[in-house]
C-alpha cells in the first residue's frame, strides 16, 4: 500500500519542500499501481532500490517524453470512443501521466472524458469494460454498505460522486452503466481544481434498470431486474449517506449526479440540512446558466431584472436554473413574486399554466401562471410571452426550430439562446443555426461543445459552452477546504457571479459567454478562493483556524502531476561516534 506522501496528501496546506514519497510496495506491484507507477521514468537508483531493475527497458525517460508519446497516439485517433478508451487506459496505468496529458489539452480532451463522449461510453460500458473503477453498491447489499466502503483502499476520502444511473445526461436509464459519469466528474475535480485523486470516490448504486435493451443484453453488468421503487430504495440511500459520514466524516462532500427528476429534488430537500451535499444537475447547472445570463447582460446592457425567461423543459435542470435566477433578481431588489412572474416553463405537455389538464408537481408550482392566451406550440409561447431569453434543458433534440430562432431575433435586438441539453445530438439547436438565423446578434451557449461559426460578413463567433465543469470543481474544492457542513444555494449564486466576472470584454466580443476552457484550472481556483471567502464571511465554514490569506491557502493545496521520487531519504550524522569511550 502507498503510505502517506511527504508532500500535501491532505487537502490542508503543507510547508514541506520535499518531493519524495515513501512506499512499502516493491517490485512488480509498485508498477501495477497507477498511483505509484512512473513507467520508464523510474530513475536507475529507484529501479535498483525498489526491486524493479530489469523489469523495464534500460532507458530512463522524462514525463515530458511520455506525455508526447501519448499525445501523438491520441492525434492519430479520430473516433471519440477510441480516444476515451485510450485515455482511460492511461489512467489505469499511470495516474499522474493521465492528468498531465488531460490538463495540457483540457479544451480538446474534456469533451472526451466528460460530455458528450462520456455519454457514448456509458451506453457501451459493458462492451468497452477493461478494469472496474469506483465502488458498486446494489440493492442486495442493503445492511452491509459500511463493510463495502471498508473495501475501498483509500481511507481519507473527501469527496464522493454518486449516481443511480436513472437519468444519464439526455440518454435516460442506463443502470450501472452510469458509473462513467461519477468517474468523469471526479476526473475534473482533479484536472480543473487540483483535488487529489485519492481523495475522490465514484459510486454507482444499482437498484435495477427499466431499460429493456439492457435487461436483454448478455454483456450488461448490473442487476437483471426492474428498478426497485419501494421503501427499500430509500432505506438503501439513507444507509449509504450514513455510512459515508460514519467512515469519512460529517464534512465529506457527497455530490448527487443523474438521479431521476422525482428522486433528485426530494433527496436534495431531505439531505441538504443533514449532510454536506449538492445535486449538480439542479444546482451546478443553475449556476453555470445564471453565469451565462450575467455575462449576457454586460453585452446587452440590460440588468437581469428586466429579462423574461422561457424554458423548454421543466425538470430538475430547468427548476434549478429558474430558482437561482429568482435569487439573483431578489438580490437586485425584486420581490420573490415579481421575480417568479418573469419565468415561464414549457414541457412535453405545453406551457405550465393554471388549470391545464396535465398535472404539475410541487416543485413546479411556483412557476405555474395564469394562461397568457392560446399557446399550442413552443413557437406560440415565444410569440405570446416575448421572452428575452430561451433556455433549452429538455433533452429532446432540435426543438429550437428555425422559426423559433427567427422569432427570437425579431423580438430582441440581442436574443439570448441557451441550448443546454447533452449530449450534442440532444441540444435544442446548433450554434450555426442560432448565429446565422439571427445575423450573428444572438448570445448563444450550449451544454456540449460547438466549434466557431463564420458568418457571411466574415465575422467569426465562438459559442460559449455552459459546462458545469466551470462550477462544480471549484465549489467542491472550496467546500472541502473550508469544512462546510451544509451547502446553501447562496454558494451557487456566489459561484455564478464569480464565473461571470472572469469573462473578459475581449472574450465577450468574440461571442463567448464563458472563459475559454483552456483557462479552466485558473477559473476553478479563483472560484474556490471566492467561495472560501464567502463561506467564512457568512459563518458556513467549520475548519479553524480561519486562514488569513485565503488565496494562498487554496493554492497551497493544489495537486500537481510531477512525479515524486521514491529514493530513500538518506543523510549523514556528522561527528557521530559509534565506539564506546575508552
Amino acid at each position: 500500500m502507498l503510505s502517506r506522501f511527504k508532500t500535501t496528501l491532505s487537502l490542508r496546506p503543507c510547508v514541506s519542500l520535499y518531493r519524495w514519497a515513501h512506499t512499502k510496495e516493491k517490485g512488480k506491484p509498485l508498477m501495477l499501481n497507477p498511483r505509484t507507477n512512473k513507467g520508464m521514468a523510474f530513475s536507475l537508483s529507484e529501479r535498483q532500490v525498489l526491486g524493479i531493475h530489469g523489469l523495464l527497458p534500460p532507458k530512463v525517460e522524462t514525463q515530458d517524453l511520455q506525455a508526447m508519446r501519448f499525445q501523438n497516439n491520441l492525434k492519430k485517433m479520430t473516433d471519440p470512443l477510441q480516444k476515451y478508451i485510450y485515455l482511460m487506459g492511461i489512467q489505469e496505468r499511470n495516474e499522474r501521466l493521465f492528468y498531465r496529458v488531460l490538463m495540457e489539452d483540457i479544451e480538446e480532451l474534456m469533451p472526451i472524458v466528460y460530455t458528450p463522449t462520456v455519454g457514448l461510453a456509458c451506453t457501451h460500458y459493458g462492451h468497452i469494460f477493461r478494469r472496474p473503477k469506483g465502488l458498486f453498491i446494489s440493492i442486495l447489499d442493503k445492511g452491509h454498505i459500511r463493510s463495502i466502503l471498508d473495501n475501498w483502499p483509500e481511507t481519507n476520502v473527501a469527496a464522493v460522486v454518486v449516481t443511480d444511473g436513472e437519468r444519464i445526461l439526455g440518454l435516460g436509464d442506463l443502470g450501472v452503466y452510469g458509473m462513467g459519469i461519477p468517474v468523469g466528474k471526479l476526473c475534473l475535480y482533479t484536472a480543473c481544481a487540483g483535488i487529489r485523486p485519492e481523495k475522490c470516490l465514484p459510486v454507482a448504486i444499482d437498484v435495477g434498470t427499466n431499460n429493456e435493451t439492457l435487461l436483454k443484453d448478455p454483456l450488461y453488468m448490473g442487476l437483471y431486474q426492474e428498478r426497485d421503487r419501494s421503501q427499500a430504495y430509500d432505506d438503501l440511500i439513507d444507509e449509504f449517506m450514513e455510512a459515508v459520514v460514519d467512515k469519512y466524516g460529517q464534512d465529506t462532500l457527497i455530490q448527487f449526479e443523474d438521479f431521476g427528476n422525482h428522486n433528485a429534488f426530494r433527496f436534495l430537500r431531505k439531505y441538504r440540512e443533514k449532510y454536506c451535499t449538492f445535486n449538480d444537475d439542479i444546482q451546478g447547472t443553475a449556476a453555470v446558466a445564471l453565469a451565462g445570463l450575467l455575462a449576457a447582460q454586460r453585452a446587452i446592457g440590460k440588468p437581469i431584472t428586466e429579462h423574461r425567461v422561457l424554458f423548454l423543459g421543466a425538470g430538475e435542470a430547468a427548476l434549478g436554473i429558474a430558482n437561482l435566477i429568482v435569487m439573483a433578481m431578489i438580490e437586485k431588489g425584486m420581490t420573490q413574486a415579481e421575480a417568479r412572474k418573469k419565468i415561464w416553463l414549457y414541457d412535453k405537455d405545453g406551457l405550465l399554466v393554471k388549470g391545464r389538464s396535465q398535472e404539475t408537481d410541487s416543485n413546479q408550482e411556483a412557476f405555474v401562471h395564469d394562461s397568457p392566451g392560446n399557446v399550442q406550440t413552443f413557437l406560440d409561447a415565444v410569440n405570446t410571452i416575448k421572452p428575452t431569453a430561451i433556455i433549452g434543458v429538455s433533452g429532446a433534440g432540435r426543438l429550437f426550430t428555425n422559426d423559433v430562432i427567427k422569432s427570437m431575433g425579431t423580438l430582441n435586438e440581442r436574443p439570448v439562446i441557451f441550448a443546454l441539453s447533452n449530449p450534442t445530438n440532444k441540444a435544442e439547436c446548433t450554434a450555426e443555426d442560432a448565429y446565422t438565423l439571427t445575423d450573428g446578434r444572438c448570445l448563444f451557449a450550449s451544454g456540449s461543445p460547438f466549434g466557431p461559426v463564420t458568418l457571411k460578413d466574415g465575422r467569426v463567433l465562438t459559442p460559449g459552452q455552459g459546462n458545469n465543469a466551470y462550477i462544480f470543481p471549484g465549489v467542491a474544492l472550496a467546500v472541502v477546504l473550508s469544512g462546510v457542513r451544509h451547502i446553501s444555494d447562496t454558494v451557487f449564486l456566489e459561484a455564478a457571479k464569480t464565473l461571470a466576472e472572469q469573462l473578459t470584454d475581449k472574450e465577450l466580443k468574440e461571442g463567448r459567454l464563458y472563459p475559454p476552457l483552456s483557462n479552466i484550472r485558473e477559473v476553478s481556483l479563483q472560484m474556490a478562493v471566492k467561495v472560501v471567502e464567502f463561506v467564512y464571511a457568512n459563518g458556513m465554514a467549520f475548519r479553524y483556524p480561519e486562514p488569513m490569506d485565503k488565496e494562498a491557502f487554496v493554492r497551497a493545496t493544489v495537486w500537481d502531476t510531477e512525479y515524486d521520487s521514491f529514493e530513500p531519504d538518506t543523510y549523514d550524522w556528522p561527528g557521530v561516534n559509534f565506539h564506546p569511550k575508552k
